[in-house]
């Protein structure tokens, strides 16, 4: 027994269960061999048994990286918080995650990654009460399963999320450079949700999570039943139009832009639609989103660029003169890392040249603080010799350092400013402002949305370089273009020839 005193105070933490381990192992081996020595190594090897199974224990409930629990830990965690509620207390779950992490990726490997989800983890731990618990999901993602309290309501839950949205602004040193990021957050409460569990309430909180983000950056939502069936919609929305671009259901239609000089016919807008076999046609505002939340957005991007290109090809075989065709990218698709390559190895199997395409970027690309893809990309686009036009110009926030920076050749008046030009002197004011800094800065101008041949005209008087909207024509399938344009020549041609016989 003295033995036993001498070697029992530095494992003494390892509790009685683990003491009937080490005295059978004791008794065992002095009783088979009557050596000390021997003793000695059976017990060494039972501590290291038991050693390593409680660690193996704790590694299966523990995130290596920041000591935070595991999915599946937080589940029995939040479980347990359910089962000891009474009347007059309520528990809840948080989720929150890392806003735009791929541009972080992006920017850091996977040590810099790493400092970030332990200095989040450290700031939820200095927040939160210590019977809340917490843990790392997959990736960016964070769970926060707080204990039953009476003061747990609405108001408390919206209050905490700020609190904990707030310790994010810090920005955390990686290699002595300062990241920046935010989180969105969603959470449910259980006196919200009927026939809750566990995992129902840790689903919830996902659900509102989901919804957060459609609002992102920094958003903060809060579960309601009408989340779970919206969300089931929108996953059904996506699973279909990823299906429909998968058939070929998705494909480019195109609007002819013209000049207010000549009133030639000087280029088309590649623009995207979806031919539903039961609804017919889908417009963009419907299905872009969907794509968006699939991830398939790079997908379409190349769809549109293979469409166009092939379009503009066919053009030129057939004698149509047709200058330039522009394709629609989001920032989603902008950092695509294979975009440039795609679009180098297009132009060479359709024989065009770079600057026949116009690679078209809303206003507000450029006038936030674009990331190092979508800068890397707009200038290797720049650099084979595509044209950039910026969108919707008016709407955004674009600054004259930006559009040099990202070399903008032409910018598109937004249709905004358009509707009712003819009638409207504030109007006529703006876009002649447009117009003047565009000359100065020796930009091309474009303007959307022209719907009539007075709004035509004005926009011509100001000094407007083309036009484009559903007053020279609407956008139209490939098949309809060839006749359009050949109908368009003829008139172009008579119009030409009464101009003659009147001077």
């Amino acid at each position: 027994m003295h033995l036993w005193q001498q070697l029992k105070s530095p494992f003494a933490a390892l509790g009685p269960r683990h003491y009937l381990v080490l005295f059978m192992a004791v008794g065992t081996t002095t009783l088979l061999f009557g050596a000390i020595a021997a003793t000695i190594s059976a017990l060494t090897a039972a501590l290291i048994l038991i050693g390593f199974s409680d660690k193996s224990s704790v590694q299966r409930d523990t995130d290596t990286i920041t000591g935070l629990l595991t999915r599946d830990a937080i589940d029995d965690v939040m479980s347990n918080h359910l089962s000891s509620l009474t009347n007059n207390t309520h528990c809840g779950a948080i989720m929150l995650e890392i806003d735009r992490f791929k541009l972080i990726e992006e920017r850091h490997d996977r040590l810099g990654v790493e400092t970030i989800y332990r200095a989040i983890a450290q700031r939820l731990t200095d927040i939160l009460r210590t019977e809340d618990q917490i843990s790392r999901l997959d990736g960016p993602t964070f769970a926060i399963a707080l204990a039953p309290s009476k003061r747990l309501d609405l108001e408390a839950a919206i209050q905490l999320s700020s609190r904990i949205q707030h310790a994010m602004t810090d920005p955390v040193e990686i290699e002595g450079v300062n990241t920046y990021f935010t989180v969105s957050i969603g959470f449910a409460l259980s006196d919200r949700i009927d026939s809750v569990f566990g995992s129902t309430l840790l689903q919830a909180a996902t659900n509102a999570l989901i919804e957060a983000q459609r609002h992102a950056p920094a958003a903060i939502r809060s579960y309601s039943p009408a989340m779970r069936s919206r969300i089931a919609t929108c996953n059904k929305l996506a699973q279909m139009v990823t299906h429909a671009l998968d058939n070929g259901e998705i494909t480019a239609f195109f609007q002819p832009q013209i000049s207010t000089r000549s009133g030639q016919l000087t280029g088309f807008e590649t623009l995207a639609r979806w031919h539903h076999p039961s609804r017919g046609l889908v417009p963009p505002c419907e299905f872009l989103p969907a794509l968006a939340q699939a991830g398939q957005m790079h997908r379409l991007g190349h769809k549109m660029i293979d469409d166009a290109l092939s379009a503009l090809h066919r053009w030129d075989a057939q004698g149509f003169k047709v200058s330039r065709v522009g394709v629609n990218f989001s920032k989603d698709e902008l950092r695509d890392p294979t975009l440039v390559s795609h679009i180098e190895t297009s132009l060479i199997n359709y024989g065009l040249s770079p600057d026949r395409l116009a690679v078209e970027v809303l206003e507000t690309v450029v006038a936030d603080n674009a990331d190092d893809v979508v800068i890397r990309n707009l200038a290797g686009l720049a650099g084979l010799g595509c044209r950039l036009d910026l969108d919707d110009f008016g709407t955004g926030h674009a600054s004259i350092t930006s559009i040099r920076r990202y070399a903008v050749e032409r910018i598109k008046i937004d249709r905004s400013f358009v509707t009712n030009i003819d009638n409207d002197d504030e109007q006529q004011k703006m876009v002649a402002a447009i117009l003047t800094m565009a000359e100065r800065l020796g930009l091309d101008t474009l303007a959307e949305g022209v719907e009539t041949i007075e709004e035509r005209r004005m926009l011509a008087s100001l000094g407007c370089g083309h036009v484009q909207g559903f007053g020279i024509a609407r956008p139209m399938a490939p098949w309809d273009v060839d006749n359009w344009i050949h109908n368009y020549r003829a008139q172009s041609v008579r119009g030409a020839k009464i101009r003659q016989k009147v001077g």
